[in-house]
């Protein structure tokens, strides 16, 4: 036990500096729109209906990575931990470069022209504000999940499998919401994307 902590510690400063490091880097780069700012760049517009499969996956492979810990397949479970980690870090590389080279979506937003007039909110009705309260709990809890993923994380692969089972139980639905709104967000403003 006293080996796991020491380990955990040894993590610590890293979880916290990468927690701190990351929505910090991407509110960064999310406020750079080379478009809007001059320069002549293709617009990654590919790339939404990608990462928002990616979100998919991470969902299902976090699923899956439970079940095979409850069957006592602690490998299979890590490795598939692992898995989910490197999707949820493609995706956000995927998110970020798409927001640096397109032109952001508005729900609603029918004649693609950057405002939403009073028939486009009449025609977007009550969903509007349905997609804006998904997005407004996925959003913030995209952040919070960094540290929860890491410390779990840490407390398994150090063997503190009794406080790495506690913390799970937060982190597992935590990040299993922000998969799963994440391809909600996509399907509810992809008719809204800029061709």
């Amino acid at each position: 036990m006293e080996q796991s902590l020491q380990t955990e510690k040894q993590y610590n400063k890293w979880i916290i500096a990468v927690s701190i490091i990351i929505p910090v880097a991407v509110a960064a780069l999310f406020g750079i729109n080379l478009p809007k700012m001059g320069y002549d760049v293709k617009p990654l517009n590919f790339l939404p209906p990608i990462y928002a499969a990616v979100n998919g996956l991470t969902a299902i492979v976090l699923v899956v990575a439970v079940q095979a810990v409850k069957k006592g397949n602690r490998t299979l479970h890590e490795r598939l931990v692992k898995v989910a980690i490197g999707l949820s870090l493609s995706f956000l590389v995927m998110y970020v470069a798409y927001h640096m080279t397109s032109i952001t979506a508005i729900y609603g937003d029918l004649d693609f022209d950057g405002l939403l007039s009073d028939q486009e909110k009449a025609t977007a009705g009550a969903l509007r504000y349905v997609y804006y309260f998904v997005l407004f709990t996925h959003i913030p809890l995209s952040v919070v999940i960094i540290p929860f993923v890491l410390y779990t994380f840490v407390r398994g692969i150090s063997g503190s499998y009794e406080r790495h089972k506690k913390l799970a139980r937060i982190t597992y639905p935590m990040w299993l919401y922000v998969a799963v709104t994440g391809v909600i967000v996509y399907l509810m403003i992809s008719p809204y994307y800029h061709n």
